[in-house]
């Protein structure tokens, strides 16, 4: 899977010659492949620099690309100067969004060519899923949800943090995934207040909160959930927060659809939890989108006034943290559709009790 006709077919509403594409997740979007190297799309062709680590698999699995090995005495710079030169670019894309200042200043005054920042180029194709990548997304997801499933079998008191995150880690291994999309939130009791808590040495106990945030990758794209589970009978004040937290999800689910700016969407899930008294312990966005990094734009929260478009995968994720006492978080995934969502998440949302 690549999308260099896509990124090639961009390059005249941006002014653009050529795209010259380094950063890792941007090599594995245009070309499909990870190798440490540097992609020069054309509209006529596209180059593909790579070292001597990664030059076997490259050209068994790139296509559409002329593939060059680096050395010691022509390196990648030296390569991209050639493809720049015979190619006749003129104004050559980059990506400001993860070239170093000291990379892009190095390349400024070696190459023949003037260098304009385009990370916005490769940000909107990415936006917008095409549907082999939902289709990754989906297997991703669908590896997360087994071993959610799995681990509420695992759970018991006295176990710590680290040994429910290590669980996740190997039932989503054991099922399929590459690697993790990023190292698994397990907080529990009072930890649960930190929305990014690294699990530690605390062992569950009856009474508590538990908040799982992990995922996965397939085929290089991310999957990502939250669900937080008690470990025996809660509070009223425990359903009464994570009641509040499920409604105000659903809101802002409501109200996702491409064409409505994410501001739109994190608005109708924060007034839930406003009105239920507990807005300022909702602190960050309802969502940000997910791909090929778990990180990705454009976001639902409450600054983003991008519309969102057709095909974008985004996380739906309100939260209420009480300082001391315990937090609630429940994160699903959704594809954007021009009539409304559709929910990649199965895994159930009504309170669990273990």
């Amino acid at each position: 899977m690549n999308h260099l006709k896509q990124i090639a077919a961009k390059l005249d509403e941006y002014g653009l010659d050529g795209m010259l594409i380094m950063s890792d997740p941007g090599e594995y979007y245009a070309i499909g492949f990870h190798g440490e190297g540097a992609v020069v799309v054309t509209k006529t062709e596209c180059r593909y620099f790579t070292d001597s680590r990664y030059i076997e698999a490259a050209e068994k699995l790139v296509a559409g690309a002329k593939i060059t090995m680096t050395s010691a005495s022509v390196g990648q710079k030296s390569l991209v100067i050639q493809a720049v030169e015979e190619l006749g670019v003129k104004k050559l894309g980059f990506e400001d969004g993860y070239l170093t200042v000291a990379a892009f200043r190095d390349y400024e005054a070696a190459l023949p060519c003037q260098l304009v920042p385009a990370q916005k180029l490769l940000n909107t194709l990415r936006a917008a899923k095409d549907e082999e990548e939902i289709a990754l997304m989906k297997k991703a997801q669908e590896i997360t949800d087994a071993a959610f499933d799995a681990i509420l079998k695992f759970i018991q008191p006295g176990m710590t943090e680290q040994e429910i995150a290590a669980r996740l880690q190997y039932e989503m291994l054991c099922r399929g995934a590459d690697k993790m999309s990023f190292d698994p939130i397990v907080a529990s009791g009072p930890n649960g207040s930190l929305p990014h808590a690294i699990p530690g040495e605390r062992k569950v106990q009856k009474g508590d909160f538990i908040t799982m945030d992990f995922g996965c990758k397939y085929g290089g794209y991310c999957s990502d959930m939250t669900r937080t589970i008690a470990l025996g009978e809660p509070t009223e004040e425990m359903r009464k927060v994570y009641d509040t937290v499920l409604k105000a999800q659903l809101a802002g689910i409501a109200k996702a659809k491409a064409g409505v700016p994410g501001k739109e969407v994190h608005m109708a899930a924060a007034k839930v939890i406003e009105e239920a008294g507990y807005g300022p312990y909702f602190g960050h966005g309802f969502g940000h989108s997910v791909g090929i990094e778990i990180h990705e734009s454009p976001n639902a929260n409450g600054r983003d006034e991008t519309p969102m478009p057709v095909g974008a995968v985004v996380s739906a994720e309100p939260g209420i943290y009480l300082p001391g006492k315990f937090g609630v978080r429940i994160e699903d995934v959704l594809i954007y559709t021009a009539e409304g969502n559709v929910d990649i998440t199965k895994s159930p949302k009504e309170l669990i009790i273990l």
